[in-house]
């Protein structure tokens, strides 16, 4: 199954990989309660579904993190909409079933709002403010 959010950001994807790291995913996530072990591109968080192992990698045009042990095979990948710096940045969710509980449905949802939400909301004292004459938002200078 495949959930998706776009987020109303000006960002680049360099931005998005020098950003969204394992180390600060409750920041941009609510449905990430805390990060309980950060090896850098590993660690294991406490989220909505309980505690996982979280893998990290850099993509073409964005973030892709995986949950390797997760019985469903959950993964996001947070990415420059069709690689250009056009003002959005595109949530992207799956999980290796056709069909699942509804209650488990809701709770992707939420998660994949929770990230645009994140994104869009992040105060700027997290991210210093661009330089001047810069045309990306202030979260992501």
């Amino acid at each position: 199954m495949e959930f998706f959010a776009t987020a109303a950001v000006h960002v680049r994807a360099t931005d998005l990989q020098r950003q969204l790291a394992i180390g600060n995913l409750p920041h941009w996530c609510a449905s990430i309660d805390k990060v309980l072990e950060n090896e850098g591109d590993r660690g294991s968080i406490y989220c909505l579904w309980g505690e996982f192992r979280v893998h990290r990698e850099l993509i073409r045009d964005g973030v892709r993190f995986s949950l390797p042990t997760c019985p469903n095979g959950l993964q996001w990948t947070v990415s420059v909409e069709n690689g250009a710096h056009a003002g959005r940045a595109l949530v992207h969710c799956t999980i290796n079933r056709r069909e699942h509980a509804t209650d488990f449905i809701e709770s992707i949802e939420r998660f994949v709002s929770d990230w645009k939400t994140g994104l869009e909301g992040s105060p700027p004292a997290v991210h210093p403010r661009p330089a001047k004459g810069c045309d990306c938002m202030p979260w992501f200078a």
